[in-house]
């Protein structure tokens, strides 16, 4: 399995959200670093890649030892992408 990096950005939102939601985000996220191509996931250019789980998107990207969370929100919010464009 992978190691995990998560930015300040997405530390920071997940830890806003209420129980619920954030261990429906943390399943995704360990199920991510086993497998960091689900069928569910999008590519986002070369590097980038995108998924959802419930109301909530998280960008990512990853490379043979770790995956690099940099992004979670609200998936039907453009905000998540004005804030990964500040974080790449």
């Amino acid at each position: 399995m992978r190691k995990l990096d998560l930015t300040n950005d997405a530390a920071s939102f997940l830890t806003g959200l209420e129980a619920k939601q954030t261990r429906q985000v943390w399943h995704k996220v360990i199920a991510l670093m086993k497998d960091s191509r689900p069928n569910d996931s999008i590519a986002m250019g070369e590097e980038y890649f995108r998924t959802d789980i419930g109301e909530y998107r998280i960008v990512y990207r990853f490379d043979a030892g770790c995956l690099y969370v940099i992004v979670v929100g609200k998936r039907n919010d453009d905000e998540v992408y004005h804030r990964f464009k500040n974080k790449k």
